[in-house]
């Protein structure tokens, strides 16, 4: 095995976080019970907000980002792993806090891990990675809170991205009507393809409602979105229905009132698929895996490589990322491995 790999690095500069791929040795990477060939990343919205600086994600420069990544297990100090093993990482600040994907090689703590879904080859997982994780949290918090195929229909919004279009399929594939909201009309095709019966222009909810209640029309959503956006959202959804919010693409502010809350019995769950716990973590995977089949996420996925990251990073934040983007770390791993 050798000691060389190569890796995307974030310099601080002035002007922010200059991205140059360079060698690394084994030893540059920080401590962790288990040392990974990574096979493939993914690009996230936060991937791209860490690539150009924003929101104060990363303190300690040099810096490996990459939120996500799929690969083999080459050392393990902790028995539940050995070389060999496939797996999967999404989650606990890994490419804020600690060196992620964006790398040939990682070095993590072995409680961050979950074995490779059966039926996924790395990179499906992660034409899946945190984008999926996320929606499939999502539509489960949904139905635990009452939501079935039956109650009407589904808002998805933030649909073209990466959460949207997978939820989109998801709640489809379970039966679900969905209504999928994109400010990009030339993305209806591939919606309706995913499963959407209905395709909602963005400008229709971009704006907070002009009054507290709407129309009760939502029998459940999920919101990748946020801002006013949300607040709209939330004004039009029905008795005692749930909205999911996974995604701040509109903002982090909030302006509504309590009366959807009060008058409606409306739930806002927050999904957080950060800290997940672990059991519940391996049972969405899980569950991912079984209702999204690798050839279903191959049709989301473009791939690049890490010199293309600089230029992908700014197009998922001016919304111009359709589906999901895998990052191909190693070269003599085929697609279909």
């Amino acid at each position: 095995m050798t000691d060389t790999f190569k890796a995307l690095i974030l310099e601080h500069t002035p002007d922010g976080p200059r991205a140059t791929i360079r060698p690394l040795q084994l030893d540059d990477l920080p401590a962790g019970e288990v040392l990974l060939r990574v096979h493939y990343s993914g690009l996230n919205y936060k991937d791209g907000m860490i690539l150009q600086g924003q929101g104060n994600l990363v303190r300690d420069y040099p810096h490996v980002p990459g939120i996500d990544l799929a690969g083999t297990v080459l050392e393990s100090a902790d028995p539940r792993y050995r070389p060999g093993d496939p797996v999967v990482l999404t989650g606990y600040r890994v490419g804020e806090t600690h060196w992620g994907g964006y790398a040939e090689r990682a070095r993590v703590q072995a409680d961050w891990l979950v074995p490779l879904p059966a039926g996924y080859n790395a990179r499906q997982a992660m034409a899946a990675g945190t984008a999926g994780f996320t929606a499939m949290l999502a539509i489960q918090a949904l139905e635990d809170h009452g939501l079935q195929p039956d109650a009407g229909e589904v808002l998805v919004t933030g649909a073209s991205g990466g959460v949207g279009s997978i939820a989109v399929r998801l709640l489809a594939r379970l039966g679900y009507t969905v209504t999928a909201v994109t400010g990009r009309t030339e993305n209806a095709d591939y919606l309706q393809q995913l499963g959407a019966s209905t395709i909602l222009p963005r400008a229709d909810l971009a704006d907070a409602p002009t009054k507290p209640l709407l129309r009760e029309r939502w029998a459940g959503c999920v919101d990748t979105v946020g801002g006013d956006m949300l607040a709209h959202v939330l004004a039009g959804m029905g008795y005692g229905t749930s909205v999911a919010a996974c995604g701040l693409a509109g903002g982090p502010q909030l302006k509504t009132t309590v009366l959807p809350f009060l008058l409606r019995g409306i739930n806002l769950l927050g999904i957080d698929s950060v800290l997940c716990p672990a059991e519940r973590r391996r049972e969405t995977w899980e569950r991912l895996a079984a209702l999204l089949p690798g050839h279903d996420l191959e049709a989301m996925a473009t791939e690049i490589g890490l010199d293309d990251l600089p230029h992908y990073g700014e197009q998922i934040l001016a919304g111009q990322i359709r589906g999901r983007t895998v990052v191909r770390l190693d070269p003599q791993v085929a697609g279909d491995s």
